[in-house]
């Protein structure tokens, strides 16, 4: 009796699933025609003639937007474009953006870069490129706008946190090397180290900066400058991360599915010998830059120092298309070793401290960032 019963609760169970399924799959057949009457009204009643194709390409990247600010379509024009620019120097403004609430964000204007010189900041809101609403448009349309030819003007009005008023900028394009990395002995015996971006090289870059420096004997600490890095390549936060560290876990990324879950490890061997660290982020610091503040800051291996970072913590993946276009898809989130996601979160420092000509939250200091944190390390 017990071994029917069973049965049936298996038979009954299976046939709700059936029933299930097949419901969710009509629901979706449904909604499929009804796309397609609204595409049909929209060409037949709006008030001015649209074009269907561009209409559809909308929807597709309306649809992957609807998931997160980085999942996104690329026509195959502008697939096109991104596999032939040049590794690590291209035409531009020299800014990273992404889209929030149907508006163009900076994530972080790149050092020596056109934008960062007329003053753009990580934060700032596009809200109009030339006399062109940005309001509307995917992101990949505002990217196509603000590209142009080396020497050619471009307008940008801003929306900026704290001011009432939108800002205008007139920035000259000009082509983007981006030196990712910079070093210098600052005051006494600070080893500077200045990381702009995670390309390629950045990880041996760094690593041959840090053996200069500790061939003068007199390196006593250090200053890891993550501010306004957009990121770049998770390897070399992985690496970078490593030359600081003598073990212990640095990120993990936890996905869909979980047999691509992964975790990543330090190996021993700490370039600086345990020397004092200090790293810098600011609201301009994100993906690579957040792994690496957060690895050392959940390690204790170093003090955190500035504003709470921008909170991208996720891994795109891009996944080609029939028609030679592409989708950047969102497939995986990171984890610091704490446990904590940055998504949306962000890495917070041990020490707020605000950028020179803001408010800042250690009152008894007026000084910036960098100053403040050559000042804690001279004591």
């Amino acid at each position: 009796m017990k071994k029917k019963i069973q049965i049936l609760i298996f038979f009954f169970t299976n046939i709700f699933l059936i029933n299930y399924s097949h419901s969710a799959e009509v629901n979706i057949y449904k909604k499929i025609d009804l796309f397609g009457e609204v595409l049909e009204k929209i060409n037949k009643e709006y008030v001015e003639e649209i074009n269907q194709s561009e209409s559809m390409d909308a929807a597709i990247n309306g649809l992957l937007q609807s998931l997160d600010p980085y999942s996104a379509y690329m026509s195959p024009e502008i697939f096109n474009e991104m596999q032939t620019e040049t590794s690590g120097e291209f035409g531009g403004l020299g800014i990273e953006v992404s889209m929030e609430s149907g508006v163009v964000k900076v994530i972080s204007p790149i050092d020596d870069t056109p934008a960062a010189k007329a003053g753009i900041k990580a934060g700032d809101y596009i809200v109009k490129i030339k006399d062109i609403q940005v309001q509307g448009k995917t992101l990949s349309e505002a990217v196509d706008l603000m590209r142009g030819p080396v020497g050619s003007s471009i307008e940008l009005t801003i929306r900026r946190r704290g001011e009432k008023k939108a800002l205008t900028f007139n920035i000259i394009r000009e082509i983007i090397e981006i030196q990712s990395v910079k070093a210098d002995l600052l005051e006494n015996n600070i080893g500077y180290l200045r990381l702009t971006s995670f390309n390629e090289n950045s990880s041996e870059q760094i690593k041959k900066n840090i053996k200069e420096l500790e061939n003068n004997k007199s390196v006593n600490s250090y200053i890891l400058d993550l501010r306004n890095n957009p990121g770049g390549l998770l390897s070399q936060a992985i690496k970078i991360s490593d030359y600081f560290l003598d073990n212990g876990e640095i990120v993990s990324t936890k996905s869909r599915k979980k047999s691509e879950n992964r975790k990543w490890f330090a190996k021993k061997g700490d370039l600086t010998n345990g020397k004092t660290l200090i790293v810098l982020i600011n609201y301009g610091s994100a993906s690579a830059s957040e792994i690496v503040a957060g690895a050392l800051k959940d390690h204790k291996r170093a003090i955190v120092v500035g504003e709470n970072s921008y909170g991208k913590g996720s891994v795109q993946s891009i996944i080609p298309l029939k028609n030679d276009g592409a989708i950047r898809l969102t497939v995986a989130k990171y984890y610091l070793p704490s446990g904590k996601s940055i998504s949306e979160v962000g890495v917070s420092p041990d020490i707020e401290v605000y950028e020179e000509g803001e408010e800042f939250r250690i009152k008894t200091d007026k000084d910036n960032q960098l100053n403040y944190a050559i000042k804690l390390l001279n004591g």
